[in-house]
């Protein structure tokens, strides 16, 4: 009874409750939104439970453990997520045109979910080990470390999870000491190229033009951002039905489980990367504002705990999950709204998938992990 008792304190001692009560009160939210959206108690709505009590599982398992034994896993668990990239690169399995999955026998996994942990974990592990002043060498290194398994996801081809990925080493280097001037050029050209494809906006879209670097689909998407018009029925389907559903919730919204363009199956991929879409038509203006100040406070609270941290490894890697979970929420809404590139980022506790809760729930556990721990006084 007495070590019931001890295992009891220290699983309740290990949650940050801030965070916690953020996450539960997400968590109700993707279940209602999921509910309307399957419209009903269906078994994607029970496999969505099932997903969220593994993902809190998890969360639960890594909150536990002290940051320092995470640290020691960063190595090997990234060297093992490259191994399975170049799993998918020779013996994946193909679905829908791309090659993302590994079949192990007994299941089939994919491997580029895990690199958005793995990733960040090792870079922050390095620039551990190189605490100090660092020199151009040192950004190298992690630069490279970066991109080796950023380019095999591009390959599959994901680019989505490529970003997220790249997204997530890249504000532990800059978290490490990477100088702003060194991204002003980056900057500059981003600008000058975006300005470039609207200017010109005809002739880059002609069927015949080569982008070179981007594969055809990735092309279209791009084009169908800036006129979706252009292919109602086909390409522009997504883009113009989820806009449609934002803008009819109005302010006040259509009312829970009244949204049309959501239960006359007008909505693509509802339940996944448009869930937001859903959630707007029910709930209206005042409602997506109140899941933006969830999602602030979400963030808010993972900065908290970054500026808090007690040693190097843990303020980036904290940093960088609380900047990870940004781009999430800012990529998945601009795409919802119009403003971005259909790509395939879920909304964070909203969307349904297993893959995507559990390495959120994964993230999260880290940052409590970061949270609760105190080094011993020596």
């Amino acid at each position: 009874m007495k070590y019931v008792f001890s295992f009891l304190v220290r699983v309740v001692t290990a949650i940050d409750w801030p965070l916690m009560l953020i996450l539960m009160i997400l968590a109700s939210v993707g279940l209602l939104v999921m509910h309307s959206a399957v419209g009903g108690t269906d078994w994607r709505f029970a496999d969505q439970t099932r997903n969220f009590i593994v993902a809190l599982i998890a969360m639960w398992v890594i909150a536990m453990t002290p940051p320092h034994i995470i640290m020691r896993l960063a190595v090997p668990f990234y060297i093992l997520g490259v191994l399975l990239l170049l799993g998918v690169f020779f013996f994946g399995d193909t679905s829908k045109g791309a090659t993302r999955w590994l079949n192990l026998g007994f299941t089939r996994i994919q491997p580029s979910e895990m690199m958005k942990i793995a990733v960040p974990l090792m870079l922050a592990w390095y620039f551990q080990k190189r605490e100090g002043p660092m020199n151009a060498l040192d950004f190298l290194v992690a630069v490279l470390l970066l991109i080796v398994p950023c380019m095999l996801i591009i390959k599959q081809p994901d680019l989505g999870t490529a970003l997220l990925v790249f997204g997530a080493g890249f504000f532990v280097i800059y978290f490490a000491g990477l100088s702003f001037k060194l991204l002003l050029p980056v900057l500059l050209v981003g600008i000058v190229g975006i300005a470039s494809v609207v200017a010109y906006q005809d002739d880059l879209c002609d069927d015949d033009f080569d982008w070179v670097v981007l594969h055809d689909y990735q092309k279209h998407r791009i084009c169908t951002l800036l006129d979706p018009s252009t292919d109602p029925l086909g390409k522009g389907f997504h883009t113009i039905q989820s806009t449609i559903a934002v803008g009819s919730g109005g302010v006040y919204g259509k009312g829970y489980m009244n949204g049309t363009q959501t239960h006359l199956d007008f909505i693509p991929e509802r339940t996944t990367d448009f869930i937001f879409a859903v959630f707007s038509e029910e709930f209206g203006l005042y409602g997506g504002i109140t899941l933006l100040l969830l999602y602030l406070l979400l963030l808010s609270r993972g900065l908290t705990i970054a500026v808090r941290a007690p040693t190097h490894f843990s303020r980036l890697l904290a940093g960088s999950i609380t900047m990870v979970l940004f781009i999430y929420v800012f990529v998945n809404i601009g795409m919802v709204t119009g403003i971005l590139p259909v790509v395939g980022v879920p909304l964070p506790l909203l969307s349904y998938g297993g893959t995507a809760l559990l390495t959120i729930g994964i993230a999260c556990g880290m940052l409590m992990s970061i949270s609760k721990y105190r080094p011993p006084v020596s």
